[in-house]
């Protein structure tokens, strides 16, 4: 059988590899793995852990300083507004109350309240009142910050329980860390998959919750939509003991459709203080400008700037 040349040259050039180095080259990897020891843990252990936790803290109130930064890749830039001092309250199962204070002159530069179905939130520096439901988000794509519900605040502030309405997966995971020289370093984690049950077989990626390997406390939780869209990537930092419970002293949550990202860093924190009702009311100051986000609005109205934008 006579054989073609390409084939003949095809072999010959599989020969000639391993004796010549010209046809090839060798590079280094530069991720290495962390040599951070590790601590282990089941995935019973870890889902018993959020639920203790979750089962520990039925309020907090915090004074914190707010950082906030919009825009991104939709936007294509990004505005980084200053750092100001704000106030926390939460209670569950789903009652939160926030205040942020203008820098310097320490006036409100919002005040927003939710009981878990609607919200209300009062800006001052344009006089305006708004009240909406917490499922409905209208995104701008102009003025992404007029999408802030109290409720993405509570749902990354406070890590939910698993419930028996959820089935949770565990996967061994790795994080990109940097060493102090910069150098990308890969350290193993545990990665939590939470399914809501839908129907008889059915389910939707509902959360998945990122443990470090380093002190098994949950250090990032990406929350998801019924359609399977990341709405909240939220990123806890700086374990702190508060009323012998532990929890973050910097909390990140970033929202990727609106792209606003919001950084709380406590400077105090009081769990389970009883919380009143009336700590929780917003009411409607006179004479200020009114916009309710569930029926339609004059272009004029539709925008609602980040707090503090003068």
């Amino acid at each position: 059988m006579r054989r073609s040349l390409p084939f003949w040259n095809l072999f010959l050039l599989f020969a000639v590899l391993p004796t010549t180095g010209c046809l090839f080259r060798t590079r280094p990897v530069e991720e290495t793995y962390s040599k951070t020891p590790l601590k282990e843990a089941s995935q019973s252990a870890l889902i018993d852990s959020i639920n203790q936790q979750a089962q520990k803290i039925q309020s907090l109130q915090a004074t914190v300083d707010i950082d906030t930064s919009v825009g991104g890749a939709k936007k294509g830039h990004v505005t980084d507004y200053k750092e100001i001092r704000g106030y926390v309250l939460a209670r569950k199962p789903a009652m939160l109350h926030m205040i942020g204070l203008l820098p310097i002159v320490r006036t409100t530069a919002f005040d927003m309240v939710s009981d878990g179905q609607q919200f209300k939130l009062w800006i001052p520096p344009k006089n305006r009142f708004v009240i909406g439901n917490n499922q409905v988000h209208a995104y701008n794509p102009n003025q992404p910050m007029e999408s802030i519900r109290p409720q993405d605040i509570y749902d990354a502030l406070l890590i939910r329980h698993i419930d028996q309405s959820e089935i949770a997966v565990l996967e061994n995971g790795e994080e990109i860390l940097h060493d102090p020289k910069g150098h990308r370093v890969l350290q193993e984690d545990y990665e939590l998959i939470v399914i809501r049950k839908v129907g008889e077989n059915g389910g939707l990626l509902s959360r998945k919750i990122v443990f470090s390997r380093v002190d098994l406390q949950p250090h990032r939780q990406y929350i998801y939509d019924d359609r399977g869209i990341l709405v909240t990537d939220a990123r806890y930092a700086n374990y702190k003991s508060y009323d012998g419970v532990s929890f973050p002293a910097r909390v990140e949550i970033f929202r990727p459709q609106e792209e606003y990202r919001i950084t709380l860093n406590l400077l105090k924190l009081e769990i389970n203080k009883p919380l009143r009702d009336d700590q929780f009311a917003l009411q409607q100051p006179p004479g200020a400008e009114v916009v309710r986000l569930d029926q339609p609005q004059p272009q004029s109205n539709a925008v609602v700037p980040p707090a503090g934008e003068q």
